[in-house]
């Protein structure tokens, strides 16, 4: 099921997404789409996807499928491929970094090439998004702590990155993107068999399998529990595949005016343009 967070006429909902609209789940049983995860009510939110949709999806904005979580958590040079095309070694452990929620948009939001910098480029990711606490989880045990997946741009600038600091070159204001909602995990029983593309302007850039992962979802899970609880609403990105633009000759950067697509397979498009910086 594909669960959406919106905002209609300034008002804060969210709920199944069904006929292409939105069931207003916040209205029948309150809160978020975070605290419902934290109170264990998810099933509740599912049960709601045989009514009727409350308005149609050209009457919401959708926001970040959890609108305000705890941490955003990403795991960088985690796909064989991408790896392979950057002349990199095969990392023995995850590598892990944070994002602020301000350096992301939602699905149809406008991404923004800042002033600082014109090598920006893109990342599209497999996100998963944490359903109940997990602290210490073993392996087998750590996809039930999932409650769903989404897509990200994982986007940053390059120059930034490599001279400054991986957490200055990914951080910058509404430089990346989430959406456009959360697809629940009985959706999607096998993570590592999804299709990931990036297009650029609709040529395709990225495409790959998410069996390429080096550090998969369980032993994500697993590791990232040893460090610090991880709790309902946490968003984890996995890592971006090969076909990135700082890979390229010359570079691919994305530029003002750019139309950028991250589509995975039973989830769903997030679409984003690209600005400058005003």
């Amino acid at each position: 099921m594909r669960i959406a967070s919106f905002t209609r006429k300034g008002v804060a909902g969210f709920g199944p997404v069904v006929d292409n609209g939105v069931v207003d789940a916040a209205k029948r049983i309150g809160g978020t789409l975070r605290s419902v995860l934290a109170a264990g009510r998810l099933a509740e939110v599912q049960a709601l996807g045989g009514l009727p949709a409350d308005y149609a999806l050209d009457e919401v904005t959708l926001e970040i499928p959890v609108p305000e979580p705890s941490k955003i958590i990403c795991i960088g040079r985690n796909y064989r491929g991408h790896l392979a095309e950057a002349g990199l070694k095969l990392p023995e452990k995850p590598s892990v970094f944070i994002r602020t929620l301000e350096s992301f948009v939602p699905h149809g939001g406008a991404m923004v090439r800042p002033s600082a910098s014109s090598d920006y480029d893109y990342e599209g990711e497999l996100c998963l998004v944490i359903g109940r606490t997990a602290r210490h989880v073993r392996r087998e045990d750590a996809l039930g702590h999932i409650a769903g997946y989404t897509c990200m741009n994982e986007a940053c600038l390059r120059d930034f990155q490599f001279n400054h600091s991986l957490t200055v070159g990914k951080n910058f204001h509404h430089s990346g993107s989430i959406g456009p909602w959360m697809v629940t995990a009985d959706a999607i029983p096998d993570p590592t068999q999804l299709m990931l593309h990036t297009r650029l302007n609709g040529v395709e850039v990225q495409h790959t399998q998410t069996d390429d992962l080096i550090f998969d979802i369980p032993e994500i899970i697993r590791y990232l529990s040893v460090l610090l609880p991880l709790n309902p609403g946490d968003i984890i990105a996995t890592g971006t595949p090969e076909g990135v633009g700082f890979t390229r000759t010359p570079p691919l950067w994305l530029k003002p005016g750019d139309a950028v697509e991250v589509e995975i397979s039973g989830i769903g498009v997030l679409r984003n343009h690209v600005i400058a910086e005003v």
